[in-house]
């Protein structure tokens, strides 16, 4: 596509604040402001009296403030309260020039904030090779699994500005097109990492240059699913929210026979074996009792049968007579290319001889590293294992499997994170058989938050992050009968 020299006069695009559209806001004679959506109500907090009288243009949208630039006292607290918006995922963002919208922003973490770094005409940009434009009702919506936000696409000269980027371009040559947005659509794409800087000296390896080595083990679709797939990244709904009801029906329990002759089997001979007699008795547990907490020794003895490291070995890279030593390892528990790529985190609510806190099990010492986290982040990951469990309580002990993703991506190309989804599953039931020979209770759940792990650990969410989540604690026991 050939840029046009014609230097478009255009007014510079606004960036506006403005209600997510199922959001109302209640404001009280007092200043006191709340949100209201989904049969919800949420506080907001007191505010000035010309402030509030501006929150009601939040509906409409609201150029956002720049107090820091205005040195408006006004001005601070409207940010204030759009900020308190956006901390709940209440708000959005659009960028228009007049009445014509560019891109409206929807926030897909909870502490996104829309910031506009400086670009320079020499600079050179193209779009990240894990960005995407897709049609999502009657909308084309760019997105990318590093973003904290997505951009529904409203203008056709934006939609082709982002086809030309596909090959890296200069600043200076893009501020020459006819149509050109202005500088904020493109700094705001670069702070969500939708378009990155291109060292032009690396030009030709992309893949290299875009973050760290970490990011480099990664396909697109591999982080795309584990980013959709779990909380603290994406704003979709997630969970058990039976969204086809009224579309299709459920489809049944057993599946319908195959037509054709049939095989009866022969029913099994003998007793039941004490495997088969465990594989019987398993099953979740989501409500434990707290006067009875697991102890110490049982955690020790359920992390020494599941996960502990059995032996180490290397051996050199197969199929050449060169490569590097790799090290492997053995545990209880099969793993795809020995890689054993998962780390278990433990969140300790209630267990007799641990403190409370969240650690990290060293599989091959055998021992637990306490990690210090926030209260309100330890808080906030057992808050969210009660709501995944449907339970009446936060469970004794939570379990976070995680992946150290290049571990096993190194080796395998394009199935590299269903692997590491069969090796949860794997581990998983390890952890229920165990708890259950026990005479513990555990139960799987199925959505983690990985933004919030990675707060509470420091660890980049591609580097390693929560795949799994498996609930633990002594199961309270069924009254006496009679």
């Amino acid at each position: 596509m050939r840029a046009k020299t014609t230097k478009s006069k255009s007014a510079t695009p606004t960036l506006y604040a403005q209600l997510n559209p199922r959001v109302a806001l209640d404001v009280q004679p007092d200043g006191s402001i709340a949100a209201h959506f989904d049969d919800y109500s949420e506080p907001l907090g007191k505010f000035s009296a010309a402030a509030t009288e501006r929150a009601r243009e939040l509906r409409a949208g609201l150029p956002l403030p720049s107090p820091s630039r205005e040195g408006d006292v006004v001005a601070r607290d409207v940010e204030r309260l759009i900020r308190q918006l956006a901390r709940r995922g209440l708000v959005e963002y659009r960028l228009a020039r007049a009445s014509d919208e560019l891109v409206v922003i929807e926030p897909q973490t909870s502490d996104y904030w829309p910031r506009m770094p400086k670009l320079d005409d020499a600079a050179t940009v193209t779009l990240s090779r894990f960005a995407y434009l897709r049609r999502r009702g009657t909308s084309m919506v760019l997105e990318s699994p590093r973003a904290g936000a997505l951009f529904r696409i409203c203008d056709a000269g934006t939609a082709s500005l982002l086809t030309m980027l596909a090959t890296p371009q200069k600043i200076g040559s893009i501020r020459r097109l006819d149509g050109y947005p202005g500088p904020g659509l493109l700094a705001l794409l670069l702070d969500c990492e939708i378009i990155i800087k291109v060292d032009t000296a690396r030009r030709d390896n992309l893949r290299q240059i875009e973050g760290d080595d970490g990011l480099v083990f990664w396909d697109f679709h591999d982080l795309l699913f584990h980013t959709r797939s779990t909380e603290g990244r994406q704003a979709n709904p997630l969970g058990g929210l039976y969204p086809h009801i009224g579309l299709s029906a459920s489809l049944p329990a057993v599946r319908p026979a195959w037509p054709g002759r049939t095989v009866k089997l022969p029913d099994a001979i003998g007793s039941a074996s004490p495997f088969e007699q465990l594989l019987d008795r398993r099953h979740s547990t989501r409500e434990f009792d707290d006067r009875k907490p697991v102890t110490l020794a049982e955690l020790s003895t359920l992390l020494n049968n599941v996960a502990r490291i059995r032996s180490k070995w290397s051996s050199p890279l197969e199929f050449t007579d060169d490569g590097p030593e790799i090290e492997y390892s053995s545990r209880p528990y099969p793993a795809a290319g020995s890689a054993y790529e998962l780390e278990l985190y433990l969140a300790i609510a209630n267990c007799d001889g641990l403190a409370r806190g969240f650690y990290h099990y060293d599989a091959d010492a055998h021992a637990l590293t306490a990690i210090d986290v926030h209260p309100h982040q330890f808080d906030a990951m057992m808050q969210g294992a009660e709501f995944a469990m449907d339970a009446p309580a936060p469970p004794q002990i939570l379990i976070t499997i995680a992946a150290r993703f290049g571990r096993i991506s190194w080796k395998y190309s394009a199935i590299a994170y269903a692997l590491i989804l069969k090796d949860v599953g794997v581990l998983t039931q390890t952890l229920y058989l165990m708890a259950t020979d026990m005479g513990l209770g555990g139960c799987a759940i199925g959505a983690t938050n990985i933004d919030l792990f990675a707060k509470m650990t420091g660890l980049d969410i591609h580097v390693e992050g929560p795949v799994g989540q498996f609930a633990l604690g002594r199961g309270i026991e069924p009254p006496a009968s009679g």
